[in-house]
């Protein structure tokens, strides 16, 4: 699956190697050197041009959703899935928290075509265990009413004391509290970010597999794009169910000159590679 609803993450991909101001945030001046309309664009492109390969795409209702709907830029057979999160920023991140977005109406996206919803959820190891349960049960149950595939997305971030931690530990520590309260997919972060070896990664892999009570796929932010299709390997060969993802398939073509030839001659060949690689491993484990 294609995900197109990154938002201020995208802006600061076209904005590129900008300065931060000493508490870590981009200076308002370069966020407004991109328009809204060019995310659109991007995002509609990517869309017509990508989800041909794809079984779901994942849009945002800030900047594309109703774009997609209204140009038909999203091929049949592709189920289109709305993102249902809020992004609150602050402390230098682009996203420091995540709430439900009381703007997306579960009934109304799917009259628009909807097949899923998906929720961001930040886990901070010194976060609140029960404001996240309590989030996932409220979003799970909307979707349940609508009739709509219920998707989460929960991320690993450092605490907000500045104590030490770790990533990977995170990630499997939001599967145990979160993977079992009944969403219909969990999307999760590569453990060691896709940088360790083999027998690590499918290793922790085998971990989320475990907490997981759904099926599960893997996001590709973090993990390096030409280390992204081993790490779909893998986590298939663990367990997962294959990948929801953007970066990892689009990124080189921010700011291409011809951003149609880009998307066909390096985003569509990465796309079909992953895809390759969950049919093959997933076909192998299943037997």
């Amino acid at each position: 699956m294609l995900a197109v609803d990154q938002r201020e993450a995208m802006r600061l991909m076209f904005a590129g190697n900008a300065v931060p101001e000493p508490d870590g945030s981009v200076p308002a001046r370069v966020l407004e050197s991109v328009p809204d309309r060019k995310l659109t664009a991007f995002k509609t492109a990517a869309a017509r041009v990508l989800t041909p390969y794809a079984s779901g795409v994942l849009a945002d209702r800030q900047f594309c959703f109703d774009a997609l709907v209204e140009e038909e830029a999203v091929a049949p057979g592709c189920g289109l899935i709305a993102a249902a999160d809020h992004f609150v920023p602050g402390h230098g991140e682009v996203v420091t928290d995540a709430v439900i977005d009381e703007d997306v109406d579960a009934h109304t996206v799917r009259g628009q075509g909807a097949v899923a919803m998906k929720l961001l959820v930040i886990w901070r190891p010194d976060g609140s265990p029960e404001t996240r349960t309590n989030m996932v049960r409220r979003f799970v149950r909307r979707c349940r009413d609508a009739g709509l595939v219920s998707i989460i997305e929960p991320v690993s971030r450092p605490p907000r004391s500045g104590d030490a931690w770790d990533h990977t530990s995170g990630v499997l520590a939001a599967a145990r509290e979160l993977g079992n309260l009944g969403a219909d997919l969990y999307k999760g972060e590569v453990p060691h970010g896709g940088r360790s070896t083999d027998e690590e990664i499918r290793r922790s892999c085998a971990e989320l597999d475990e907490a997981i009570a759904s099926p599960w796929v893997v996001l590709s932010s973090g993990v390096p794009a030409d280390e992204f299709p081993r790490a779909v390997r893998l986590a298939c060969e663990a367990g997962a169910s294959g990948f929801l993802a953007g970066r990892a398939v689009w990124r080189d073509c921010i700011g291409a000159p011809d951003l149609e030839r880009a998307l066909h001659e390096d985003a569509v060949p990465r796309l079909r590679h992953l895809v390759d690689i969950v049919d093959e491993t997933v076909a192998a484990r299943v037997g």
